[in-house]
């Protein structure tokens, strides 16, 4: 039996959806610690410059950094340093609440930009897995994405989608129809995508806490790792090199 199939055999009858996405109090993941990256202070060599290019991180718990003892192992956190290090002068607003579905994001989503002093240049969406996890239509996900995605592009933000991906036990025509959804409301919004975010770590239980859902903070700086390009990418152009944005 393979690791996938062992999550999906985690608890409280839902196993694949929580191996697979737990967002809700529980969580997924990338290469091996080692190929990680060390964002420690006296490593940050390369200057930072320009105006800050503003992100908002919003998402469940994989954002909020559940089960980590330091605030500062949650993945905007090492995600802002790990673009920092590039010389990108990010500040990202950890917005990840624990539980949240795409209903709760959407209730959230509007108030949360009103609270911004400026426009941010970048919206991270990392939501869905909490739908996987109470079994929720696909349909009803894709209707709170596209609400959500409505309102972004209404303000002119700019958008990075977290892609994440059904388990199997749902069957095939549940799989395809989630799986679906964020490849085509990427296209439809013209919001960037990354297809299974935690492509790169979900096979590898030692980057999970015990609860074989949540990164650990090793697993958190590989899934940064393996994003950061990705993310550096969705930046508007002249982040790269310190320009205004």
């Amino acid at each position: 039996m393979g690791i996938w199939q062992k999550r999906m055999m985690f608890a409280m009858g839902f196993p694949a959806v929580l191996a697979l996405a737990g967002c809700g109090s529980e969580e997924p993941a990338m290469p091996p610690p080692e190929q990680g990256v060390d964002f420690a202070e006296d490593e940050l060599v390369i200057p930072v410059m320009g105006e800050q290019v503003d992100i908002i991180a919003f998402g469940d718990s994989l954002f909020a950094g559940y089960g980590l003892r330091n605030p500062g192992d949650s993945y905007p956190a090492k995600l802002e340093a790990a673009l920092r290090a590039r010389g990108i002068n990010a500040g990202i607003v950890n917005a990840g609440v624990s539980g949240d579905t795409s209903a709760a994001g959407l209730s959230r989503l509007e108030f949360l930009l009103d609270a911004q002093e400026e426009i941010p240049d970048l919206f991270i969406l990392e939501l869905g897995g909490n739908d996987l996890l109470r079994g929720l239509k696909p349909a009803e996900t894709r209707s709170n994405f596209e609400a959500m995605l409505t309102v972004l592009r209404d303000r002119e933000i700019r958008v990075l989608m977290m892609g994440m991906r059904a388990p199997p036990n749902y069957g095939p025509e549940y799989q395809a129809e989630f799986d679906a959804l964020y490849g085509e409301l990427a296209q439809e919004y013209g919001a960037e995508l990354i297809p299974f975010w935690m492509e790169n770590i979900y096979e590898d239980a030692s980057l999970f806490q015990s609860d074989r859902i949540h990164p650990t903070a090793e697993g958190i700086e590989a899934l940064v790792a393996s994003t950061l390009d990705e993310v550096a990418a969705a930046l508007p152009d002249d982040s790269e090199t310190g320009g205004e944005s």
